[in-house]
């Protein structure tokens, strides 16, 4: 039976810590025992107790049992991460670590995981992956766990030294926006094709800069007609093994409702029509408050890739600049910007958490403000 016991650190922190049996040493014939602590809470030590006696009945003493970092990233991940975070999120984690970390260190010892391996790793991620910052932070998030359990005395990434990446000028990625005259021209493009629930879904985004998910989880109960406002509550996101999920936005402050001009409403409105009229056809019933505005047509809820194709689709039929779907939220915002909203309203409006993001993503201008800015200068001047 573990002893398990409450301790002050050094720091003046209190962990826990427990003493238990391992058995008898079959060469030597004495009895062993472990002691593991640096447990955050009392729940965390029992729980590491029952697994080391469990591996012991089923293995048998083992003085000095490997542990490899796939197995001490399962353990992580569902007793000490998975619960707190969104599905959506720990569904992403899971794809970073199957296609890019576990190939990396999955079947390494823990013992034998090496500060230089450690550097040689990040350095290989920095020249590769944007994100390599955040790979580099969930392996030091796995050892740092098995340090708590006792199974490893240092972590070696946390002695590497960070890499810079040389950043390139994406012309592409500082171009992902709309002028005016480009918005204009890309939504007669959509509305000539014929397709009204691609034309309303489109200029929906561009008349909202809503996300993506925040778009495809629009039910017409989020609708005020009444007063011309959109209400986000939600948003449509993937879980594990790909499924569609639906769950709170990606901030307290992404719940906002906002204001939408007249003419957006009204194609709403027609499309609500059209909606109505064409899955009747196909045997659903559309006219529930919860139906969501942007379905399949099985009326399911629509995957994100399938706007993504769209618009690609649209982009290369008609000859268009080249942007994403996000690239319409960044539109928004940049003629928001044109059109002299207040920044602090274009925060709310976009669903920023804090004014930094406002002007770290969005201070794109379009040419035509470039232009302006010279003019203006000029006038000053008189000269």
């Amino acid at each position: 039976m573990a002893q398990i016991k409450k301790y002050t650190k050094k720091d003046g922190s209190t962990a826990y810590k427990f003493q238990t049996y391992l058995g008898t040493d079959p060469e030597t014939g004495k009895q062993k025992f472990t002691t593991r602590r640096g447990f955050a809470t009392l729940k965390d030590a029992k729980l590491a107790a029952s697994r080391l006696k469990v591996e012991i009945e089923e293995n048998g003493f083992q003085d000095n049992k490997r542990h490899t970092f796939n197995e001490l990233y399962e353990l992580w991940f569902d007793s000490a991460y998975k619960a707190t975070v969104k599905e959506s999120t720990y569904a992403r984690t899971k794809e970073l670590f199957t296609n890019h970390i576990l190939p990396k260190f999955g079947k390494r010892d823990i013992e034998k995981i090496s500060v230089t391996y450690c550097q040689t790793t990040v350095n290989d991620w920095c020249k590769t992956m944007a994100k390599y910052r955040i790979l580099k932070n969930y392996t030091t998030r796995v050892l740092d766990y098995a340090s708590s359990l006792g199974l490893l005395k240092d972590n070696p990434m946390k002695k590497i030294s960070m890499p810079k990446r040389k950043e390139k000028v994406d012309q592409e990625e500082a171009e992902n926006f709309y002028s005016k005259e480009e918005l204009q021209h890309f939504l007669a493009c959509v509305k000539a094709d014929g397709f009204p629930r691609w034309y309303a879904l489109f200029r929906l985004l561009a008349f909202t800069g809503f996300r993506k998910g925040e778009a495809l989880a629009l039910q017409w109960k989020d609708i005020d007609f009444t007063n011309g406002k959109i209400t986000v509550n939600k948003t449509l996101a993937r879980g594990e093994n790909n499924r569609l999920i639906i769950q709170s936005p990606k901030t307290k402050s992404s719940l906002r409702t906002i204001s939408v001009d007249a003419l957006t409403m009204q194609v709403l409105k027609e499309w609500k029509t059209q909606q109505a009229k064409d899955y009747l056809k196909l045997g659903f019933n559309t006219m529930s408050a919860a139906q969501p505005l942007f379905t399949t047509i099985n009326n399911e809820y629509m995957q994100h890739a399938t706007v993504t194709n769209r618009i690609n689709k649209i982009i290369k039929k008609h000859d268009l600049k080249v942007i994403t779907v996000h690239g319409l939220r960044h539109t928004h915002c940049s003629l928001l910007f044109e059109a002299g909203a207040p920044i602090q309203e274009v925060k709310e409006r976009l669903g920023h958490s804090d004014i930094q993001t406002t002007m770290n993503i969005y201070t794109h201008v379009t040419e035509k403000v470039r232009e302006q800015t010279a003019e203006r200068f000029a006038k000053f001047v008189n000269f």
